[in-house]
């Protein structure tokens, strides 16, 4: 065995996945999960875990997996996160854990986002999942939005004995598990199954619930809740502001993404949504959100050109990603930005000109910024385009609580309890840091979990 590298995994080969929508990656077999374990060193102190924003245990899952006790390993990993089959594929371990990892220094860290997701795999397909409902407290709490961050906060609230709600715009719980991140990387199957679990934990779902129109903070009140997290995300896309960008044939990200992943219109007529591609897409940005896209306008038969105005080594999309577009035919022009969007007679895009950049020094933190060269713009013909640069956080809060602080970019307030300036209202996740990744709002998901704790106790007590 060489302990230098990893165990590979084995995944769908380019030329079939592109006519699917299956997951990629086929996991390892128990086998190849604890020969890949026995290349763990178990450092005593860990630096793996400090890379981890909650903290998994993760030398103690790793070792567990080692001796064949899978199921002991899905709740040592259970402890501290409640989406491992979740976080085990849509987690940037190679910037987190598996960036920290010992190992890694002379070879390839332990594949640990793929042990994790085995285990949860492994317990999925062979176990029930059981768990003992704590001495209810007789408090309740409400949570607007049903992705990481709510869904993080209602597990810890849920063991310490909480009645939790949480309340969901769309019909389908999961948040942007669900609307944003498309099958063949995340099943949905997958996001049902961590959400049943919530559920055996006592935790309600109310969908079709959009906070300030279907209800609001006064209703929360009346229900006696005696406190509210607001994780409703950043569901609102950014745009690029520039000519032409109005015309047909042109979709956000967000729109292009929630019509196929949460109306299924990859199966139109099966499913009543349909969406229409042509020939060739061009996808603009260079993100994970970008690469979905691309992915998902490949699997449609597109041909799918991903335009970004930095190179590719820049690209914030994870490098598994990048790579997996790459094999699936997905061509990246590098060093080019929109100037305006060019259409038809009927007012459908068929054009977008393009200027040339080139990179300039690294700003303060390392990243190079860009500038267009003179002369340099052209056009890029295409029957379709994606706008895939970022989202902001959802506007419609503010709309419902006028009185609630925003910081400049639309997030809310918080301090460092995770509290808005609204005693008894928290809020975590994308709606306060941006659009950022899955486990950074699990994280303070379960940090609002301990503050909103923290908070009624000590309210209890002064009530005393």
């Amino acid at each position: 065995m060489d302990e230098l590298k990893r165990v590979p995994i084995k995944e769908q080969e380019p030329v079939e996945r592109i006519h699917n929508f299956d997951e990629v990656c086929l996991g390892y077999t128990p086998d190849e999960a604890a020969k890949e374990a026995q290349r763990c060193l178990q450092c005593k102190n860990a630096p793996c875990v400090k890379g981890c924003p909650v903290e998994v245990k993760i030398p103690e899952f790793i070792q567990l997996i080692k001796e064949y006790k899978f199921k002991e390993s899905y709740f040592k990993i259970l402890e501290t996160n409640l989406l491992p089959a979740i976080c085990g594929r849509v987690c940037p371990q190679e910037t987190q854990c598996e960036q920290n990892c010992v190992r890694g220094i002379k070879g390839e860290p332990i594949a640990i986002g793929k042990l994790e997701r085995f285990v949860a795999d492994w317990f999925r397909q062979n176990c029930k999942f059981e768990f003992s409902k704590p001495q209810p407290n007789g408090r309740k709490v409400a949570i607007i939005g049903s992705g990481p961050a709510g869904l993080s906060c209602a597990s810890s609230l849920a063991k310490m004995g909480y009645e939790v709600t949480i309340f969901e715009a769309f019909h389908k719980p999961g948040g942007v598990l669900y609307y944003g991140i498309p099958e063949f990387r995340l099943p949905k199957e997958v996001v049902e199954w961590e959400i049943e679990n919530l559920k055996k934990m006592g935790v309600e779902f109310r969908t079709n619930m959009i906070f300030g129109k279907t209800f609001d903070l006064e209703d929360l009140k009346q229900e006696g809740f005696d406190a509210v997290f607001i994780s409703s995300g950043a569901g609102l896309p950014n745009f690029l502001n520039i000519e032409g960008e109005l015309l047909n044939g042109i979709y956000s990200a967000n729109e292009f993404l929630t019509r196929i992943n949460l109306m299924k219109a990859y199966k139109f007529p099966e499913y009543d949504t349909p969406i229409k591609l042509g020939k060739k897409v061009g996808v603009i940005g260079g993100g994970n959100v970008a690469m979905d896209a691309a992915r998902v306008a490949r699997r449609l038969g597109s041909e799918v050109y991903i335009l970004y105005r930095r190179t590719e080594a820049e690209m914030p999309a994870r490098k598994e990603e990048i790579a997996h577009a790459k094999e699936e035919g997905i061509k990246i022009v590098e060093l080019v930005s929109p100037v305006r969007f060019i259409g038809d007679e009927s007012g459908h895009v068929r054009a977008l000109e393009l200027v040339k950049m080139k990179l300039s020094d690294p700003d303060n933190s390392g990243r190079r910024g860009v500038k267009p060269v003179d002369g340099s713009n052209f056009v890029f013909e295409a029957d379709n385009f994606i706008v895939a640069i970022g989202q902001s956080p959802n506007p419609l809060v503010k709309k419902a609580i006028p009185e609630l602080e925003l910081n400049s970019n639309g997030s809310i307030k918080v301090d460092e309890n995770l509290m808005t300036n609204i005693e008894g209202i928290f809020a975590g996740g994308d709606i306060v840091t941006g659009a950022a990744t899955v486990i950074l709002a699990m994280g303070m998901g379960k940090r609002a979990a301990q503050s909103i704790d923290r908070y009624l106790n000590l309210k209890k007590h002064k009530n005393l």
